[in-house]
């Protein structure tokens, strides 16, 4: 729902990184009047942060009594809506076998993985040169290595199948 004279998100989300992770939902026409328990909180700076900026969201520093907090503001029926999405493309990875294929045509330099072994997202798995570069080739999803389908010294091209997760 937005409001109808300016066209922004009525419902937002305030998600707050700090020692803890705090997220917040508030209605943008009805909270935004409502003073807190303890009054506004004294604030020493309050600076957009570009960099991290995602299409729909923004993202703040904010400085309170010396205390830095990152905090990003989205819509909260955006929010929702990446979260349902991230749900679904966990369970949609989550079941079955998974094929890790070659990005690019080279050489197996070094496999550091065998069938069987456990893997998490982001493991390094093998390495390809190509182009006088070497590659790290890493697991896009944590999981049990099922089969490995190269060898060192083993010349592939694009689209083979190096790695199959389950």
């Amino acid at each position: 729902m937005s409001d109808a004279r300016t066209g922004t998100p009525r419902l937002l989300r305030l998600t707050v990184d700090g020692s803890e992770r705090l997220v917040l939902e508030l209605d943008a026409l009805v909270d935004a009047g409502r003073p807190a328990a303890s009054g506004p909180l004294p604030v020493d700076s309050l600076e957009r942060i570009d960099w991290a900026s995602r299409g729909g969201a923004a993202r703040y520093e904010v400085v309170v009594d010396g205390w830095r907090f990152e905090v990003e503001v989205e819509s909260v029926a955006r929010a929702r809506l990446r979260e349902r999405a991230s749900q679904a493309a966990q369970r949609g990875s989550g079941g079955g076998r998974q094929v890790v294929r070659a990005q690019i045509p080279g050489r197996i330099m070094a496999v550091g993985v065998r069938a069987g072994e456990v893997v998490e997202a982001g493991q390094r798995l093998l390495s390809v040169e190509a182009m006088k570069m070497e590659n790290a080739v890493i697991a896009p999803w944590a999981g049990t290595i099922a089969r490995v389908g190269v060898v060192a010294g083993q010349t592939v091209e694009l689209g083979d199948e190096l790695v199959v997760i389950e």
